[in-house]
């Protein structure tokens, strides 16, 4: 079975490890630990046999709580089968562009979609070393021709560094196209987010995506949400199949959306789990781990990441995310999802035992 290149692959960890994939303690994808929500489960049961009819084409409901989220009228946002499906319409748009910047370390989807349709790609690093992660934006972007696009994610996924969004703004005025991929923005709290979806409908050059499997852990389920001008969202939905989002994911998000608790426990969880298993990975003298805004932590490993990765799967049936899908970073750093705290500390004490 082929290395994966994006976290969570079970069944390839379980080949290994020797084990079912239900046994793999996963550090590999960045999911919410606490979720998937009780009153989702509970709507899933009761509304199973909903799967009897087509969901709405137009995905009124779901756009509209969607939308209530940002303060906008419904036909600025768009679901779309995952965020993945989305990238797709966006890499066909970013290709109509003269080049589209990309910061590097990326997510290895970025490539697929700009491929998809040909687009001219241009890597700007973000400026990772064993030591730091660069503050800023890259001068370079300063330099752009009027006719190019940017793509960026914020946080940053590797590496978790949160822009904040003046840091931003003025690429609005400097690239044809801009697209902010906030796939793990939920996870601040709203005081400490750095959103640009209030942006939108100024400025019909921006897109944002969002996700929602991530926050309410339903992976399985995929589901994501654009946000664009409707020109733009009519157009995407005019070039892809119909019913690109299933009922059960429909069933799931009205439920999520509205769940005031879960986005608490989840605020708080977060934080302080975080700052313990970042602490735990500074103990050992072969890790730099970075500080993090997001759900999860990138460390830089003094020595090869795959015999660690082997390692913790079959010693431990523990999955953490290599970083060789990351041209930039390679061989020599990893990945590592925020869970419980329990499952937190066997991780280190799992590498502590490696160390």
């Amino acid at each position: 079975m082929n290395r994966p290149i994006h976290g969570g692959n079970l069944a390839w960890a379980a080949s290994l490890a020797g084990c079912s994939p239900q046994a793999i303690l996963d550090f590999s994808a960045s999911i919410n630990p606490l979720g998937p929500p009780i009153g989702v489960l509970t709507a899933l049961r009761e509304q199973v046999l909903a799967i009897r009819a087509y969901p709405d084409p137009t995905y009124g409901e779901l756009r509209g709580v969607l939308a209530a989220q940002h303060q906008l009228s419904p036909d600025w946002v768009l679901p779309g089968n995952g965020a993945a499906e989305l990238l797709t319409w966006i890499g066909r748009d970013l290709a109509a562009q003269s080049v589209t910047y990309v910061l590097t370390p990326a997510f290895a989807d970025y490539g697929r979609s700009l491929r998809t349709f040909g687009a001219t790609l241009y890597t700007e690093p973000l400026g990772v070393t064993p030591d730091a992660i660069a503050a800023t934006l890259p001068p370079a972007l300063a330099t752009a021709p009027p006719t190019a696009a940017l793509l960026l994610n914020n946080p940053h996924n590797p590496t978790g560094k949160l822009l904040h969004r003046d840091q931003i703004l003025p690429c609005l005025d400097r690239f044809a196209l801009v697209v902010v991929d906030e796939a793990f923005m939920d996870f601040l709290p709203p005081e400490q987010q750095q959103s640009l979806s209030d942006r939108v409908p100024v400025f019909p050059n921006l897109v944002v995506l969002r996700s929602l499997t991530k926050f309410y852990s339903l992976p399985g389920l995929r589901l994501g949400y654009a946000i664009a001008h409707p020109d733009r969202l009519r157009r995407w939905q005019a070039w892809r199949d119909p019913w690109c989002v299933n009922q059960l994911a429909v069933i799931a998000a009205l439920a999520a959306l509205p769940d005031r608790d879960f986005q608490a426990q989840t605020w708080a969880w977060l934080p302080p789990a975080r700052s313990h298993l970042l602490t735990g990975l500074a103990q050992s003298p072969h890790f730099q781990p970075y500080v993090s805004a997001a759900n999860f932590i990138l460390v830089h490993s003094q020595r090869p990441v795959l015999p660690l990765q082997a390692h913790l799967l079959q010693h431990a049936q523990i999955l953490i995310r290599d970083c060789l899908s990351f041209p930039e970073l390679g061989d020599r750093y990893f990945r590592l999802a925020v869970r419980t705290p329990a499952e937190n500390q066997r991780l280190l004490a799992a590498i502590a035992a490696w160390d």
